[in-house]
């Protein structure tokens, strides 16, 4: 896909940086922060939930190795319920930031605000589809936060997370209702906080 030039063209170290996991029930929120090499364009970038899961984990490892750098970080479901999703994702998106081995020049970051960071920064709006390192950073995102989500399958059986990766699908609503939350729920959430109630 094409890229708007009015960020395609900007020089220096430009850091992409998004997030995915706003929705979900459980798990945390995950975010990448991405420098990639303009003389070592990646083919495919878009966002990340255009692509299919097989397009979005063969992209991830060539990111990887093509980047000049890349970070991915978090914030816990503690966290969220302690700051709210709105503070705990931008504390997600500085820890990001503040993990790239090369301090970049300028920040764009997917949608309408910046984390406070020392960097000159600017909130691109549908970022994902228009600036190649904030699609490349949703691609880390959500492939990292997909991948911890199946894992979660393992320890917490019954509750689908390998399917719905911690969104509020029938299915997962459904496993609530007779299993009761788990330890990485969000206890802020309202369907969360009303299985809470009808377990006490």
């Amino acid at each position: 896909m094409s890229f708007d030039p009015l960020y395609s063209n900007l020089t220096g170290y430009i850091a992409g940086v998004d997030e995915v996991g706003r929705g979900p029930l459980a798990g945390a929120v995950v975010t990448a922060a991405v420098i990639l090499n303009p003389d070592n364009p990646i083919a495919g970038l878009d966002d990340s939930k255009k692509l299919t899961e097989k397009k979005r984990e063969r992209l991830a490892v060539e990111i990887k190795e093509k980047a000049l750098c890349y970070h991915i970080a978090r914030a816990e479901h503690d966290e969220i319920d302690e700051l709210n999703i709105f503070y705990a994702t931008l504390l997600a998106m500085k820890r990001a930031v503040a993990g790239l081995s090369i301090s970049p020049d300028k920040v764009l970051v997917d949608g309408k605000f910046c984390p406070e960071i020392p960097y000159a920064c600017e909130a691109v709006i549908k970022g994902d589809s228009r600036v190649a390192s904030i699609s490349a950073a949703s691609i880390l995102a959500k492939v990292s936060r997909d991948n911890e989500m199946i894992a979660m399958e393992m320890t917490y059986p019954g509750y689908g997370f390998a399917k719905h990766k911690g969104y509020p699908t029938k299915m997962h609503i459904q496993a609530l209702e007779s299993l009761g939350i788990t330890p990485i729920h969000r206890k802020s959430y309202k369907p969360v906080q009303k299985i809470i109630e009808q377990f006490r």
